[in-house]
């Protein structure tokens, strides 16, 4: 599509970079706001983002490189070049909620009511993210002959030129604005605390194992030569969070009783 955005002498503003910043700006004001609602403290949670921001940008570029090194073999600064795209969403996860337990840990601030107040955010925040993937051509789609294939032919595209492919960025894209619909329709439900951000995973996890499906990037190696990398994470995810989601929901109920 288009990976640069704008052009300014020889300054080259990425698109992938501009929907990411875009996205972070967008979910830490999201966080602040529920902060605010709940009764938490609004500045150590921005604080808290800025720690997310840089942690999971690293620990996804990580992920990515490590299951693409051929890539990195003939320039190694290109693994820091992140504004052309190449970030693993599952690499950058797990190194947010180590950042986020240890960070919570040491603040003293309760872990759970916390993580609900962060999760809608992390799903609109990765809504803008796609947004970017599809405009860099990074995370694509196999080849396919439906109306709605997409096209690329920018010489810079991260996807292959030239042949309709699914929009699998697309795809992600409007998965996690329906999760982000999803969580704030409970966010005044919730029966306790941590289950929008279990509901995030369980959700996540089984959407995006159906879209990997469709991805026609090197997924890495197979999991029992079926699974992708992704695929198998989310699974694990999304058993747990179901455990957990089943397991408070009966206790809560057992406590009603």
């Amino acid at each position: 599509m288009h990976p640069i955005l704008l052009k300014l002498g020889k300054i080259e503003i990425y698109t992938y970079g501009f929907f990411i910043a875009v996205g972070f700006l967008t979910g830490i004001s999201l966080a602040k706001r529920e902060a605010l609602r709940t009764g938490e403290d609004p500045e150590k949670i921005m604080e808290l983002c800025f720690y997310i921001l840089i942690s999971g940008i690293v620990a996804s570029r990580l992920f990515y490189v490590a299951i693409n090194p051929e890539m990195f073999l003939e320039d190694p600064l290109e693994i820091f070049r992140i504004w052309k795209g190449g970030l693993v969403f599952y690499g950058g996860f797990t190194g947010a909620v180590l950042t986020v337990v240890i960070y919570l840990r040491k603040e003293k601030i309760p872990l759970w009511k916390t993580a609900d107040i962060l999760a809608p955010s992390l799903a609109i925040g990765h809504f803008f993210g796609r947004i970017g993937c599809f405009f860099a051509g990074c995370c694509y789609g196999k080849a396919c002959d439906l109306p709605w294939a997409v096209t690329f032919s920018h010489p810079q595209s991260l996807a292959p030129t030239g042949i309709p492919i699914h929009p699998t960025q697309l795809y992600s894209a409007a998965n996690n604005l329906m999760i982000f619909g999803l969580l704030c329709f409970f966010r005044r439900r919730k029966k306790f605390d941590g289950q929008l951000f279990w509901i995030y995973v369980l959700v996540y996890g089984v959407t995006r194992s159906v879209i990997e499906v469709f991805r026609g990037d090197f997924r890495g190696s197979p999991a029992f030569g079926i699974l992708s990398t992704s695929q198998t994470i989310g699974g694990v995810f999304s058993v747990i969070a179901l455990i957990v989601i089943v397991f408070f929901t009966i206790r809560n109920r057992s406590k009603t009783n």
